[in-house]
């Protein structure tokens, strides 16, 4: 796989920061093309600290206000137990929205959402672990993916989720067992034989169970601990030697107790296959959905080497991918259609539409923004299954399936919205900042540069010289765009007076309109 050594311009640079990010500026973009390809992925995988979710809703009656609850206690009466719980989980889903309306310029939220896709934990249980899990994925989203593994395994989200809390000696419970090897690790490849999935068995799937028996989980929404905490239980262990199957080498695991399960790990990862079936998933979702054969070979098999010779580590892998003349080749731009929330946030993010309406106002509104989205199919915290949204394995629509009469419709409502009226919450409007976005711009008082700069942010790719004309007339009214100039001009002198201000905003709102409803703004 080559090093991409083509021209750097706005739209390498715009595609780089729109795949790898929630939104980017007009100016963002330039900054990207001035650092170059090298610099601007570096500074994309860094992955910064995030802030912890806040409390905001009535329900809270443990912590007060503004104050974090990922490590408070839950009350003891069942009754506001329950409406504690359902507060933490609001304040969770308004963090998710906050830090992607909010991000820094980085790989993390896009990075921790395909950690969360990937795994599929459901928050049923109780939001401090559903945090924690969340946490865990973002913070390592670069790490060791072996490492990862583990840590999943033996988490309370997870444990809970998969049942391994009740997986016992005495009673096996298969379910985290199956999905370790047929989501998580190694994938189920075709079907052979009976019960066998080319990768793994049957017989494989029982002795995982075996293997993963014993932990437990204390504290879930405790008024005494400040934790969900995984213990390991000795005497839930089955401490029998479990053989898996020739797939693994007929290899043996022998009672080990807590550690058991890490050595399993090792196992499965010593199989090729598990970085080809994580360097195939981070294909389809970073890059396209359709994996030819020349890709297979020319881009995946190469990306699977790195990880294997980088101990699965998975930085490596996507500084290569991000850097690779394949990443760049136009026939993989706008190959992708947005997921709601890439939607959403591809509409507020570049035009640095950011609610500014106090702790509560602004809590109220992401965890507004965070229903929208699920109505339109993508629920965060509650992914439909455990092998996450159809949208990211199921073949051969994949993205397509982010698009129906329904989903267009709530998606055409949501930017009529945000554009003209505003989105009211509460006593707060969110309406998208228009002149905000319109003065940044690199020649605001040009009506073809706007068109062309606004293009360069929404648009994967260009578009037809009639199109750009007709965006252009939506702009200036149909008049010359000498017009335009004296107008935006006008503003610019005046900027609070409203006899200047609400033409040249009336004019923005009818272009983003068509903008935003385009085709081509709903893939990237």
């Amino acid at each position: 796989m080559q090093v991409y050594t083509g021209p750097w311009t706005k739209a390498e640079a715009a595609h780089l920061l729109r795949r790898t990010t929630f939104g980017a500026t007009h100016q963002q973009i330039l900054s990207a093309v001035s650092n170059g390809m090298n610099a601007t992925v570096s500074s994309l995988l860094q992955i910064p600290i995030s802030d912890e979710p806040l409390a905001f809703d009535a329900g809270e009656t443990i912590v007060p206000q503004g104050s974090s609850w990922v490590n408070a206690l839950y009350p003891s009466n069942q009754t506001q137990n329950q409406q504690t719980e359902n507060a933490r989980f609001k304040s969770l889903g308004a963090w998710i929205a906050k830090n992607m309306n909010q991000e820094q310029l980085c790989i993390a939220e896009k990075m921790a959402f395909f950690w969360q896709n990937h795994f599929g934990v459901t928050a049923t249980a109780e939001s401090r672990a559903m945090y924690h899990f969340l946490d865990l994925l973002r913070q390592n989203s670069l790490g060791n993916f072996k490492q990862l593994i583990k840590d999943v395994t033996v988490h309370p989200a997870m444990l809970l989720f998969l049942n391994g809390a009740t997986n016992n000696v005495y009673s096996p419970n298969e379910n985290y067992s199956r999905e370790l090897l047929e989501l998580f690790s190694i994938g189920k490849g075709t079907q052979i034989a009976t019960g066998d999935y080319s990768t793994y068995t049957e017989a494989d799937v029982a002795a995982g169970a075996k293997i993963l028996t014993g932990f437990t989980v204390d504290g879930i929404r405790s008024s005494t601990a400040t934790q969900a905490t995984t213990t390991f239980m000795p005497l839930l262990h089955d401490n029998s030697t479990k053989t898996l199957s020739y797939h693994f080498n007929n290899q043996v695991i022998a009672a080990a107790g807590a550690t058991e399960y890490a050595n399993y790990v090792d196992v499965i990862f010593s199989q090729a296959h598990v970085a080809q079936f994580i360097c195939s998933k981070i294909y389809r979702y970073f890059v396209n959905y359709d994996i030819t054969p020349s890709v297979q070979t020319d881009v995946i098999d190469v990306l699977a080497q790195t990880f294997i010779s980088n101990n699965y580590e998975i930085l490596p892998v996507m500084q290569q991918l991000l850097t690779s003349d394949h990443f760049y080749d136009m026939s993989v731009r706008g190959a992708i259609i947005r997921n709601p929330l890439e939607m959403i946030f591809g509409a507020m993010n570049p035009t640095q539409t950011i609610p500014n309406f106090g702790l509560v106002g602004d809590y109220q509104t992401y965890i507004s923004i965070y229903y929208v989205a699920d109505t339109m199919g993508q629920s965060y915290i509650v992914p439909p299954s455990v092998a996450g949204w159809l949208a990211y394995y199921q073949a051969p629509a994949y993205s397509k399936l982010w698009i129906n009469s329904t989903y267009i419709k709530k998606r055409f409502d949501i930017v009529s919205a945000l554009v003209y009226t505003g989105v009211p919450i509460g006593t707060n409007v969110l309406k998208m900042n228009l002149l905000g976005f319109l003065n940044g711009l690199s020649d605001p008082s040009n009506a073809p540069q706007v068109i062309e700069d606004i293009c360069t942010v929404f648009f994967p790719k260009d578009i037809s010289a009639a199109d750009k004309l007709t965006l252009k007339l939506i702009l200036t009214g149909g008049l010359p765009d000498f017009e335009w100039t004296i107008q935006y001009n006008d503003y610019q002198a005046n900027p609070t007076n409203t006899t200047y201000s609400t033409p040249v905003t009336q004019r923005m709102q009818a272009l983003m309109n068509v903008i935003l409803k385009m085709p081509q703004f709903q893939t990237i």
